[in-house]
């Protein structure tokens, strides 16, 4: 997956805002629409754009509670974190999930719509889970940022 200075300009419009029509974008990074909408087209088949999503606020659709959740396996084989991996990709309270390195296995952030809600959902998908070895829950106060944006090199000019 290549791309030039050009695409990184791109890449920068569509972060911000993803719902510019492709005149605009194309107008701030020196392109033609037309020109455009094909780099669009190919950052998005070679799989630099993964997504063209809305950030929903939580609270606003009634899931106000909002958690990290460390997991820790039981033990790390493959069949047991692919396993896991599959759970949490079929599972709506799960917003993202990461597979990390350190004092967990995994970090997720979730959210509930109560603390009730909250516990149900770690019974039956955390404590019915004999893979689970442990699991430690940091309530989320107050959301200071959010977002999906990734800072963006310029490749050099060869």
């Amino acid at each position: 997956m290549q791309y030039d200075r050009i695409d990184a300009r791109i890449l920068e419009i569509v972060q911000k805002n993803n719902r510019l029509t492709s005149e605009v974008i194309g107008e701030l990074a020196g392109l033609s629409a037309t020109a455009c909408q094909r780099r669009l087209k190919r950052l998005r088949s070679e799989g630099i754009i993964e997504a063209d999503v809305s950030i929903v606020s939580p609270k606003a659709v009634g899931r106000p509670i909002q958690m990290l959740v460390l997991v820790s396996l039981e033990r790390e084989r493959s069949d047991i974190i692919d396993r896991f991996k599959k759970a949490i990709k079929s599972s709506a309270e799960v917003v993202n999930g990461f597979y990390v390195t350190g004092d967990a296995d995994f970090v997720l952030y979730v959210t509930a719509p109560s603390m009730e809600d909250y516990e149900q959902f770690t019974r039956r998908f955390f404590y019915e889970n004999p893979d689970i070895k442990g699991v430690k829950t940091m309530v989320i106060m107050d959301r200071v940022k959010a977002g999906f944006s990734v800072p963006i090199e310029s490749p050099s000019e060869d």
